[in-house]
């Protein structure tokens, strides 16, 4: 049996950027990837998707805007305490419309590589 394993938040590693925003990678493995996001207060990311990974998110702090869909004119807000799913392909924007940074707890369960940055989502 293998022992347990923490992963202080400061030795969480750099993970993939998307301009805008600062990802921290806990763990990473055989069909799952977690870690953590952080958005300052009115900010928005750039467009990306995460490939064949479905997202769960969990809201730590503050208020989140993920923006989808056509022209990227679909959205939903969350705040500290929700879920959200993001399905794998989804391209995709955080925004922080709030005065605080936010922080987002991922969960991902696919493969491949977990993010894409794209121009913007189709018109």
């Amino acid at each position: 049996m293998e022992p347990l394993k923490l992963v202080a938040s400061g030795d969480m590693a750099v993970a993939d950027g998307t301009l805008g925003m600062n990802r921290a990678q806990a763990f990473s493995g055989d069909g799952i990837w977690t870690g953590t996001v952080r958005v300052a207060p009115g900010t928005a990311s750039g467009w990306h998707h995460h490939g064949d990974y479905e997202t769960y998110a969990y809201i730590v702090e503050g208020l989140v805007r993920f923006e989808f869909g056509t022209g990227g004119g679909d959205g939903v807000e969350g705040w500290a305490g929700d879920f959200v799913h993001i399905p794998s392909h989804t391209v995709h924007r955080e925004t922080n419309p709030g005065s605080a940074e936010s922080t987002v707890v991922l969960f991902r369960v696919g493969a491949g590589a977990p993010v894409f940055n794209v121009e913007g989502p189709e018109r």
